[in-house]
């Protein structure tokens, strides 16, 4: 519980500082795609072998079993929590204007 717990915090953050990054362009991108040309030299034939498949029979059914099975008990406690607080890149910038 309480490593599901400290998982669920760390996850948050980083999620949240991720979120939180203020991005701007600073250059232009460009993509040539390089051009080709291509001549038939031959006509095919393709012919695709035939098959006769025999699928097999599939049965699903239920049944009632007796098992033992564990079971559990919860508790409230009181546990320290790390707490993660985060300036974003935009108030940063603000803050040193």
């Amino acid at each position: 519980m309480l490593k599901t717990a400290l998982a669920i915090v760390f996850i948050s953050a980083g999620a949240l500082g991720l979120s939180a990054c203020d991005v701007k362009k600073t250059q232009e991108g460009d993509v040539t795609v390089p051009k080709f040309e291509v001549n038939k030299t031959q006509e095919g034939n393709v012919t695709l072998p035939k098959y006769d498949v025999t699928p097999p029979t599939v049965s699903v059914t239920t049944t009632d079993k007796t098992i033992t099975v564990p079971t559990v008990k919860t508790e409230e406690k009181t546990i320290e929590l790390p707490k993660v607080d985060v300036v974003t890149g935009k108030e940063k910038n603000e803050g040193k204007k």
